[in-house]
């Protein structure tokens, strides 16, 4: 990894992670080894090790109870020389890992082998799912048990790997019963060597904040009578109070990835708390590209089983004024509110996600879709069967138009509301440009999303998704004009940034749901 006189060795190299199970020949690697995506908040910006030849940091985990053990090798060591000397990776790494990851390798095998084949990951047991590879259990635990807290300390360092800015939770704050951790394990086969059949995928973390709730909330959960009955009783448990779930972290381990967990861990952690009396709303803390995308298509798939949602619809007989303010009942305000609270989601993710699926029920004449890229129309067109001509949309009529516009000004205004601050700095000439560029990127992410939506039902299909997965099979196959998507694009609604032509990809930060 290093040579000649350079002593820098790039950390993400470096660093290697591996699921291992005991063996009568010693620890077996489960999978295949992978690398972290990000070092930096651990070895510095430039994510570089200094003062070793041939570095090798190896990071073992048993598979089913994470215990971890690290092996440090190279062929040569910088000598100290004044000030400079080599990074003291054990020393930097002791921040990030328990001590039991510092024991000598024999001790680490030893303990592994003790680890019976009637160990069982902590907590509560919550679902189970089988994909066509194999079987899989989601665990329910709380962080205050100390069973989970060892087990969360043990991988707590995955998260600045794998998360961009994530920073591990403190597992001895005091409210500690306030997390909820959500453990998905593979469940193999017995073994003859007597060794346990749980295999480590991935985690997700959740927090629940105490909120004060209005009189004559439209949820069913506590408002302010049991906040009052909390301050008057030293006895009241907490735990009755309303409150905001929010997933902080979720990880899926490399291993793992492309076989559709993640949307199924996160619809049984959704599930979850859509039963818990006390959640009032269920969010997510600073989301990246990909597991908005996934969240996305997961929440079109379970808001299409609700019959309330299926009910909203754009009011087709209202008149768009020429002048003044726009209609503030394109969908019906009170039917819109109360399916959200049922559903317990963010308003501006329950906002998106309904004018998605108002989307992809507009007629085909005037439905948004992906503009094929320039040069690329006649691969569009020929589908492996020579040359062929781009599919032609159908004549639109006067009423399939006004029920697009309705639908794009449904989205122009919270698009507006969203962005008022940065919009309300430029002249009406360009604010009103901007907007229209906002809402074309938009259109096409939708059109993006959908046509995901629709590949992952028809993978679904294909496979045989069992009854506790009913809400992911529930999605009707969607349409979207133009060819699938080459280069995905986040929402440009984001932050008000311009939005690029529809063709190219925009890549914009996610905001969580409660800066919304």
């Amino acid at each position: 990894m290093s040579s000649g006189d350079d002593w820098s060795t790039s950390s993400n190299d470096a660093l290697l992670l591996t699921l291992v199970s005991p063996s009568p020949s010693g620890p077996k690697t489960i999978g295949h080894s992978f690398h972290p995506k990000f070092t930096y908040s651990i070895f510095g910006d430039s994510e570089e090790i200094f003062g070793y030849r041939d570095l090798e940091i190896n990071l073992q985990y048993n598979a089913s109870d994470l215990r971890p053990n690290l092996t440090i090798s190279y062929s040569k060591k910088f000598p100290t020389v004044g000030e400079t000397e080599a990074t003291d990776i054990e020393g930097v790494l002791r921040e990030f890992l328990p001590d039991v990851a510092f024991q000598k390798k024999s001790d680490f095998e030893t303990a592994i082998k003790n680890v019976g084949a009637d160990w069982t990951p902590p907590g509560k047991l919550c679902a189970r799912f089988t994909t066509k590879e194999s079987n899989f259990e989601v665990w329910k635990a709380n962080l205050a048990d100390p069973a989970v807290k060892q087990l969360v300390k043990r991988i707590q360092i995955l998260v600045p790997l794998f998360i961009e800015g994530g920073t591990p939770i403190d597992v001895d704050t005091p409210d500690a019963d306030r997390w909820t951790i959500f453990f998905l394990y593979e469940k193999k086969a017995a073994s003859d060597d007597g060794s346990t059949p749980y295999v480590f995928a991935g985690y997700s973390t959740v927090y629940r904040f105490f909120v004060m709730l209005p009189k004559g909330s439209l949820t069913t959960s506590p408002s302010e009578e049991v906040v009052e009955q909390a301050a008057q009783s030293q006895d009241f448990d907490l735990s009755q109070l309303p409150c905001r779930t929010r997933i902080s972290q979720f990880i899926i381990l490399p291993t793992f990835q492309g076989r559709g967990l993640g949307p199924r861990l996160y619809y049984h952690i959704y599930q979850n708390y859509l039963l818990h009396p006390q959640t009032v709303e269920i969010t997510v803390e600073d989301p990246n590209e990909a597991f908005d995308d996934m969240r996305d298509v997961a929440d079109l798939h379970f808001l299409r089983t609700m019959n309330d949602f299926r009910a909203l619809r754009i009011n087709t007989e209202l008149t768009i004024p020429k002048h003044g303010p726009a209609p503030d009942n394109i969908v019906d305000k009170a039917a819109w509110e109360a399916t959200r609270a049922k559903a317990k989601m963010a308003p501006r993710q329950f906002a998106r996600v309904l004018e998605m699926d108002l989307m992809s029920r507009l007629p085909e004449a005037v439905r948004p879709g992906i503009e094929v890229p320039e040069g690329e129309e006649e691969a569009a067109a020929t589908n492996g069967k020579g040359k062929g001509k781009a599919p032609v949309r159908p004549r639109q009529t006067p009423e399939q138009e006004h029920e697009y516009r309705l639908w794009r000004l449904l989205l122009k205004v919270r698009l507006y509301k969203h962005n008022k601050d940065a919009l309300g700095e430029l002249e009406l000439p360009e604010r009103i440009a901007k907007l229209d560029e906002t809402v074309a990127s938009v259109e096409f992410d939708y059109a993006r999303l959908l046509l995901k939506a629709e590949e992952q039902f028809q993978r679904m299909s294909a496979e045989g998704v069992e009854a506790s997965n009913a809400a992911a099979a529930a999605l009707a196959p969607v349409a979207a004009i133009g060819s699938t998507v080459k280069n995905g694009k986040r929402k440009a609604e984001e932050n008000g940034e311009e939005a690029p032509v529809v063709s190219k990809k925009v890549r914009v930060e996610s905001v969580s749901d409660e800066e919304a």
